[in-house]
């Protein structure tokens, strides 16, 4: 295993063991589940949104691989204080870079560590869920969305 395969590996588990924002926010401006029954990954994202539309807080709960659970980790911390527009780009991104060859890498940032991810088809659904989540809770805004990877 190279240097930075060891790197990536070890902010996964990281943020596995200590996920950030790991909380519910109540009452929220925004909130969508996400379930992959294949592999039992459940996920909640709540989102606190002001006036302009930008991120004020952001928290999610549930459980799951460390796959799924290191992507919410990291999604809560690269979303937080920005538009939600932006949020909405950089899932999109996200998600092409897991299904796609063709994807925006200098936007990604840290999240290029889920880039071997794609290399392990039945992974990509773990490592999106939350992703997909959040883009449901953002693009419709009515609380209690549920989205299924099924």
């Amino acid at each position: 295993m190279s240097r930075i395969e060891k790197l990536y590996e070890s902010m996964i588990l990281e943020h596995n063991k200590n996920p950030r924002n790991f909380k519910k926010i109540s009452p929220c401006s925004c909130q969508a589940q996400g379930i992959n029954s294949l592999c039992g990954d459940e996920y909640d994202v709540f989102l606190n949104l002001d006036k302009e539309n930008v991120i004020q807080d952001i928290g999610f709960t549930g459980s799951g691989c460390a796959i799924s659970k290191s992507s919410a980790s990291l999604m809560t911390e690269m979303v937080l204080h920005h538009p939600s527009s932006y949020a909405l780009t950089l899932a999109d991104t996200f998600i092409n870079m897991l299904l796609s060859k063709d994807y925006q890498k200098d936007i990604l940032g840290k999240l290029l560590v889920f880039e071997n991810v794609k290399n392990f088809p039945i992974r990509v659904k773990c490592a999106t869920l939350i992703w997909r989540a959040l883009q449901q809770a953002l693009s419709l805004n009515p609380i209690n969305q549920i989205v299924s990877t099924e």
